[in-house]
């Protein structure tokens, strides 16, 4: 494995001190270079998908919580949740039951007297929106739409711009690790060349002093002759 492929760990100095790894994904290809690695990493991230905490990051604000100050609209939002059916309609609001008993008390009169004005006023009211919403309606709905096509026109652009500086980013980021990758390269054959150089020079000196060796020993027996 290259010495650009291993992730180095600088531990920074301090009271909130991280890690930091560094790699030069753009230029390694150990994994593709050797399977085997790369079933190893494929095992791990299998091994550490399911140790993966459920909780959300500490800048990820708390959930935000619909109509807190209105206990119908929120039982509705939870119903919708849960997929629950929607109930029949209460039809009995709209009908003029008279009185259950004949000829019937004052009580039950005056209850369906207040019940057929309650339905007086609300035919009423309708028939107030209804003519509010033929002169006004078209001109809302088109400006209402109008609204939306401009916000959606500006999310577009911002997104167009986001990819455009991701884009931009990752080219700069490929382009300065090619670089780099190509300098690694360049710094690992030295640094090879040099080796075999001084394991060359320690074999001539493993030679050298055999042969030193071999001429003293020679040098005793010519003396003592």
């Amino acid at each position: 494995m290259s010495t650009s492929t291993s992730a180095s760990l600088t531990p920074q100095s301090g009271a909130g001190s991280s890690e930091i790894f560094d790699s030069l994904p753009y230029y390694d290809n150990d994994l593709e270079q050797y399977p085997h690695l790369k079933q190893k990493v494929e095992q791990e991230l299998a091994r550490e998908a399911g140790t993966v905490p459920q909780e959300l990051h500490p800048k990820v604000p708390p959930p935000f919580e619909l109509f807190v100050k209105n206990p119908l609209l929120q039982a509705e939002i939870q119903r919708c949740e849960s997929r629950e059916p929607l109930g029949p309609l209460d039809t009995l609001r709209y009908q003029l039951p008279g009185p259950i008993g004949v000829p019937g008390s004052d009580d039950e009169w005056q209850s369906a007297l207040d019940n057929a004005h309650a339905q007086l006023e609300h035919q009423r009211l309708r028939q107030t929106n209804l003519a509010l919403l033929q002169q006004y309606g078209s001109n809302a709905w088109r400006i209402h739409n109008h609204r939306l096509e401009a916000a959606a026109t500006a999310a577009e652009k911002a997104l167009e711009e986001l990819r455009r500086l991701t884009t931009e980013v990752n080219r700069d980021r490929k382009n300065f690790q090619t670089r780099i990758g190509g300098q690694l390269t360049s710094l690992e054959t030295r640094w090879t060349e040099l080796i075999s150089s001084v394991l060359q020079i320690e074999m001539a000196n493993v030679a050298l002093e055999a042969d030193i060796d071999r001429l003293n020993k020679k040098e005793v027996e010519l003396a003592g002759l």
